[in-house]
C-alpha cells in the first residue's frame, strides 16, 4: 500500500465522493414531499461513507481507524437499501448507483483490511 499524505488520496474516498455526487443528482428528482424522509437519509448515509473514510484516516491506533471505516461499511449497507427503495418506488433506474457503489463496498473492505494487517 503506497503511502498517501491526505485522505483525498485514497481511491476509496475518491469513489465514496463520486457515489455522494451521484447520490445527489439522483435524489434532486426525487418528489419534493421526500426532502425530507428518503431524500434527506439517502444523502446523509451517502455522505457518512465519505465523511467516515476521511475521519478514519487520521486517527492514530488500528482500532479506531478500522471502527470508523466499520461506520462507513453500515452506511453502504444503508444506502444498499435506499436504491433498492428508490427503484421500488420509480424515483430512479439509475444502475450506476448500485455499480458504483458495489466498487465502493469492494474497495472499503480491501481497505479495512490493508488496516487490519499493516503495522501502523
Amino acid at each position: 500500500m503506497a503511502a498517501t499524505q491526505k485522505f483525498e488520496e485514497l481511491i476509496v474516498w475518491q469513489r465514496a465522493h463520486q457515489f455522494v455526487l451521484l447520490v445527489y443528482r439522483n435524489t434532486a428528482g426525487f418528489p419534493k414531499d421526500e426532502l425530507y424522509g428518503l431524500t434527506s437519509q439517502f444523502r446523509r448515509a451517502a455522505i457518512s461513507i465519505a465523511a467516515n473514510i476521511a475521519e478514519g484516516y487520521v486517527k492514530r491506533t488500528k482500532p479506531e481507524k478500522i471502527r470508523f471505516l466499520n461506520i462507513s461499511q453500515g452506511s453502504v449497507e444503508e444506502c444498499r437499501y435506499y436504491i433498492i427503495l428508490s427503484r421500488d418506488l420509480k424515483y430512479t433506474t439509475d444502475d450506476a448507483l448500485g455499480s458504483l457503489l458495489e466498487e465502493v463496498s469492494k474497495l472499503l473492505n480491501s481497505y479495512t483490511r490493508a488496516i487490519k494487517i499493516s503495522n501502523i
